[in-house]
């Protein structure tokens, strides 16, 4: 099977890209209307009032903890548009693999971003590590690891990126050349 072109592996790939853009924008609006809601419900309790919950446990102290819930919701809403981004840009660099143009020049602006995005997903783990522990101290939680895998993939995107810069380059010099 052909890796570009039309009816290759990147055009199969392209396809499930796309039922995964669709569902992280789903996910992405469930989360914003849960999140939406907790704030509300934060600002005003009394709009559950007839809702019983057992609140035993480390369960308990989280629903007893608005701000809290609040906060992961919204991190979650981040968080997945972050992955939002990056399959975005992967749609896109799939579309030229299937046109059978890898070294299209957009290509390293979108290998960037999907680097950037992946370093700011990392970063974003430990920032929310960090906020969890302060508005809901109680809660047992362990420290968040390094993780070398997912540094060492954003390096490999970045280096990727100046691949790509380099094979547009040379081809628009064998465009240039007679």
């Amino acid at each position: 099977m052909r890796a570009m072109g039309p009816g290759s592996v990147s055009s199969f790939l392209k396809i499930i890209l796309d039922v995964v853009f669709a569902a992280l924008w789903i996910g992405i609006a469930i989360l914003a209307v849960a999140a939406l809601a907790a704030l509300l419900i934060n600002f005003n309790p009394e709009l559950v009032s007839k809702i019983r919950v057992n609140t035993d446990g480390d369960i308990g102290k989280l629903l007893d903890n608005g701000p809290g819930i609040v906060t992961a919701l919204f991190s979650a809403v981040l968080y997945l548009a972050g992955i939002l981004a990056i399959v975005a840009s992967l749609r896109r660099i799939f579309m030229t693999l299937t046109a059978g143009d890898p070294f299209h020049p957009d290509n390293v602006a979108r290998l960037r971003l999907i680097g950037l995005m992946l370093a700011a997903l990392e970063l974003g783990r430990y920032a929310f590590w960090a906020l969890s522990v302060w508005l809901i101290p109680d809660l047992q939680k362990s420290e968040p690891s390094l993780s070398l895998t997912a540094w060492f993939s954003v390096l490999v995107v970045f280096v990727l990126a100046e691949v790509f810069r380099e094979g547009a380059r040379l081809r628009r010099e064998a465009e240039l050349t007679i």
